[in-house]
């Protein structure tokens, strides 16, 4: 098995763990104050979650900025839709292969996950911030 497959295995596996911690104490875990790998884990992939939020929804107001933005412009000019859309497919993977490449500092640790997540949410901050400036103008 190649070290590739197996730190996703591991990902998968600890992610999971964290997943089927019951609800209850899942809503217990207070993430200014995480203790066990686990519970940073669980909070660097909640992060994550939100700020993926964040961003579908700041891509949705710049898309529709986009789309407007093509509206006024002659023929040979359009585009801006079909470049944020591009732009976006492409900014994807390479988040998610920066932020793997940011988890060899911890290869096979339990670090490992929670470097990845914070990765992912940071990146995701970032593009999140630059659409909500395409949304603004100038």
């Amino acid at each position: 098995m190649s070290v590739s497959v197996f730190a996703r295995i591991l990902l998968g596996s600890l992610l999971c763990s964290v997943a089927a911690l019951p609800a209850a104490a899942q809503d217990t875990i207070d993430c200014d104050n995480a203790y066990t790998q686990m519970e940073m884990t669980h909070c660097a992939g909640v992060a994550w979650q939100e700020a993926d939020a964040d961003l579908n929804a700041a891509y949705k107001q710049a898309m529709a900025v986009m789309r407007e933005t093509d509206g006024y412009l002659p023929d040979n000019l359009k585009g801006a839709a079909d470049s944020l859309r591009d732009a976006q497919r492409a900014w994807i993977p390479y988040r998610d292969k920066a932020c793997e490449t940011y988890g060899f500092l911890a290869r096979g640790g339990t670090l490992e996950p929670q470097l990845v997540l914070s990765c992912k949410a940071d990146l995701t901050k970032q593009r999140t911030d630059e659409l909500k400036m395409l949304v603004e103008g100038m």
